[in-house]
């Protein structure tokens, strides 16, 4: 995945890095970029997923919670 509108430029990721102690070139950087970017647009969708009604987890605690 190629996000176009970035915020944080791979030069600023570089800067950010080697200030960590962790070397990366432009290539590297983008692609720790890309992958931050892709976990940051999935992280709102678990919550979404976490609110559906899953009938076996639903099940399970119940049972659980009447001590058999």
């Amino acid at each position: 995945m190629n996000f176009v509108e970035r915020k944080i430029s791979v030069k600023r990721t570089i800067s950010i890095l080697s200030k960590n102690g962790v070397e990366v070139d432009e290539q590297e950087a983008g692609v720790i970029l890309d992958f931050l970017y892709l976990v940051a647009k999935n992280y709102g969708k678990r919550e979404a997923v976490q609110e559906t009604y899953i009938p076996k987890e639903m099940s399970n605690s119940l049972k659980t919670s009447s001590g058999r």
